[in-house]
């Protein structure tokens, strides 16, 4: 079996074609992969039918065949199709840093899923704000929706703040049945509404998966120097001797990492951290390989 390289972030940002850059993901992630990462074979069953010559005996209901003193087979109906909702986050705090950013990063992350879900014949939907208005792709299968979504991506821009918590809400409600919420976000704002938003999400039957986005230089707190930071969301700034703050920053990103991990363990959702100078296919087969096998 051979198994492809992966692709460096910063190459997969400098390439325009938002389908091209999601099958390269793909082809790296899936090699390996021997399994279906978004659902499994399911049978649900539909009725019961007289047992005829040639059928398969290990359909025969024996305990029903013993009261009644005839022979039923069951029979099932596939269920094999999955909806899933991709929701994205398109505040200003995702255009950090200069190189690539966490939102090109999620950009990538969302069209590669986009792409892998619609591979398997499932429907996939987009959520996200944008200046110019919402973009709300209700989730279909086929390759002229994947392409559909595909240029949403393409207009999405990181600007001002955001409604995480509204935004979930409003893809849970159009997911119908029972599917699959795939968050893709830095968590900075609104977090208690989020966690909310996600738990009522959960109770109303969605599998909920957060992909917590963050740079290498929000992790490591790189600067050594006074510097003036702009928060690129209200646009305050303040002035930090980095060297003395280093310590007291890595500590409560640290601290806010974990809480979100935690707090996402508690309600039985899947979390994942993705560093934006990690190949994407590798957080995305992460996150795959972490799925019970039953899903």
């Amino acid at each position: 079996m051979t198994i492809t390289p992966p692709c460096p972030p910063e190459v997969l940002a400098g390439i325009a074609d938002l389908e091209l850059v999601a099958r390269i993901i793909v082809e790296g992630l899936v090699s390996g992969l021997h399994r279906s990462p978004f659902h499994g074979y399911n049978a649900e069953f539909s009725q019961y039918r007289h047992y005829r010559p040639g059928d398969d005996l290990k359909y025969v209901d024996w305990k029903l065949a013993a009261r009644t003193d005839r022979i039923y087979t069951k029979q099932f109906r596939e269920t094999t199709n999955m909806a899933s909702a991709l929701v994205l986050d398109t505040s200003a705090s995702m255009a950090f840093p200069a190189g690539v950013s966490k939102f090109r990063y999620a950009v990538m992350m969302a069209a590669a899923l986009a792409q892998l879900i619609s591979m398997q014949g499932d429907a996939v939907g987009l959520n996200a704000p944008r200046g110019t208005g919402p973009i709300f792709l209700p989730p279909r299968a086929g390759r002229p929706h994947l392409r559909r979504l595909m240029v949403a991506l393409t207009t999405l821009e990181p600007h001002g703040t955001w409604r995480p918590d509204e935004t979930v809400r409003r893809a849970a409600e159009r997911l119908g049945r029972r599917g699959l919420l795939i968050l893709i976000s830095d968590l900075y704002d609104e977090e208690e509404r989020t966690f909310a938003e996600l738990r009522k999400a959960a109770r109303m039957g969605h599998e909920v998966i957060i992909v917590q986005t963050m740079s290498r230089e929000e992790l490591d707190f790189p600067y050594r120097r006074d510097l003036e930071f702009a928060d690129l969301e209200t646009g305050r700034t303040v002035a930090v001797n980095a060297g003395f703050a280093r310590r007291e920053y890595k500590d409560a990103v640290a601290e806010f990492l974990e809480r979100c991990r935690m707090r996402a363990g508690a309600e039985g959702f899947q979390y994942s951290l993705a560093v934006t100078d990690t190949p994407p296919d590798r957080v995305l087969r992460s996150i795959l390989l972490a799925r019970p096998r039953s899903a």
